[in-house]
């Protein structure tokens, strides 16, 4: 008799990457995306070279990310008046043998889409199907879905894998008392301009304090002829957020004239951040959120993954590294243990304890505290950098975040695959 097939809930970045992951491992899946369709959402996101490795070892190369985004070349914190706090190579200029990604968060969501459609066929992922709850069984679990047309319907699974994102229904009843998703005050504005990309061309920048901020890198090679690329900027100020969240929604597309005040003046002879924002078409506005760690991610054949496990602030740029890294994790418990929850045990003791801790780090600035630490000291300007922060003190704090981030050049370099080449789930070990 045949098992029932591993169900993920959410068709996202990392509910994808587990169904690629399982299929590669012979693990029967289905993908149930709450969605009616599947459409290149989002704007700029960053892949790390740890995510970048595991996507190798899923058959999605540098040719494939090079068509979704740009190799990122440096990774700079600038201070108030234009100088730098910290710059530093990434990806294989900094020594790693992968690169580093800035891609379209949308385009690259397709891609992985269209991967799974291309190796698991087209039914492997049915969209206008939202998972609303599970129901422990004793060869399994049952999972209630609400489909488009809003009959219910339930499905037998051997697990059940919860990528259904922020407002994770999984996570909601797992973790029934959990408070409510967390504001820390910080707004962001969110957008693309056609432009000219600074510094090296592909460089990720932050600029001012953990009041006022930018983030400006591009996604896209500058065209050959113009020298334009597609460059993403976030826009952010920190506000008073003594009464929570007051708008009806998390993300909508507002009047660029409602937020560019925020950034009069700042203009310097390599960067005119008025200018890049008045450039381009439009702009979304959405609160820095999150939500606070949960002790457990698993229960029985029951397991959270990506921002159902851990949405977090975007200041590490490491959110969707961190779902893609679950997938392969997960997978190689599976490996490990079979398909039951002895895995998923495995996987929660590996990830949930120290991915809890990234997301308090991500809440105090996550690297974005360099700037915060020259404000505390010279209010954001100054002109010898060494004099308010010393070299070591930067390196290490720096050092110190991709230690938790999980990808420190060293430990990274020297680490075996997290799924050996050809493995397979019930096949004898080599």
């Amino acid at each position: 008799m045949t098992s029932p097939p591993v169900i993920i809930a959410g068709g996202g970045i990392g509910g994808l990457a587990t169904a690629l992951t399982l299929q590669q491992i012979g693990v029967p899946c289905l993908v149930l995306e709450s969605a009616r369709e599947m459409r290149p959402l989002g704007v700029g996101i960053n892949l790390q070279p740890n995510a970048v490795r595991e996507l190798g070892d899923l058959g999605i190369g540098e040719a494939d990310l090079d068509r979704v985004g740009v190799q990122a070349k440096e990774w700079a914190l600038v201070g108030l008046n234009g100088n730098d706090i910290y710059s530093e190579p990434r990806g294989r200029l900094a020594g790693y043998h992968w690169p580093q990604y800035a891609v379209h968060r949308g385009q690259f969501h397709m891609l992985l889409f269209d991967c799974v459609v291309e190796r698991l066929g087209a039914d492997a992922v049915r969209t206008g199907c939202r998972v609303t709850g599970y129901a422990k069984t004793a060869g399994g679990v049952r999972v209630a879905i609400e489909q488009a047309d809003g009959t219910k319907a339930d499905l037998a699974g051997s697990l059940l894998i919860g990528a259904d994102g922020i407002h994770s229904a999984i996570r909601a009843q797992m973790h029934p008392r959990q408070p409510p998703i967390h504001w820390g005050g910080a707004l962001m504005w969110r957008g693309t301009t056609l432009a000219r990309p600074i510094r090296s061309g592909s460089s990720f920048v932050g600029l001012g304090t953990h009041r006022q901020r930018m983030v400006i890198y591009p996604i896209s090679p500058a065209d050959p002829v113009t020298g334009l690329a597609t460059v993403n900027w976030i826009a952010e100020v920190t506000l008073d957020n003594a009464e929570g969240w007051k708008q009806s929604g998390w993300f909508r597309q507002v009047a660029i004239d409602d937020f560019i005040h925020h950034f009069d003046g700042w203009t310097w002879d390599w960067l005119d951040v008025p200018a890049l924002i008045r450039g381009s078409d439009g702009a979304y506005e959405n609160p820095m959120i999150d939500r606070d760690p949960v002790p457990t991610w698993q229960d029985g054949p029951v397991a959270l993954l990506g921002d159902a496990a851990h949405a977090m602030y975007p200041t590490g740029s490491n959110g969707a590294s961190q779902a893609i890294i679950d997938a392969r994790v997960l997978g190689a418990a599976l490996l490990e243990h079979g398909v039951g929850p002895e895995a998923l045990a495995a996987y929660d003791a590996r990830l949930c304890g120290p991915v809890s801790q990234l997301i308090l780090r991500n809440r105090g600035a996550g690297p974005f505290g360099l700037l915060n630490l020259v404000d505390e000291r010279c209010g954001g300007t100054f002109d010898d950098i060494d004099a308010v922060v010393p070299p070591d003190e930067r390196q290490a704090f720096m050092a110190g975040y991709k230690a938790a981030a999980g990808f420190a050049i060293d430990q990274l370099n020297a680490a075996p695959p997290t799924i050996a080449a050809g493995a397979r789930v019930g096949a004898p070990a080599a």
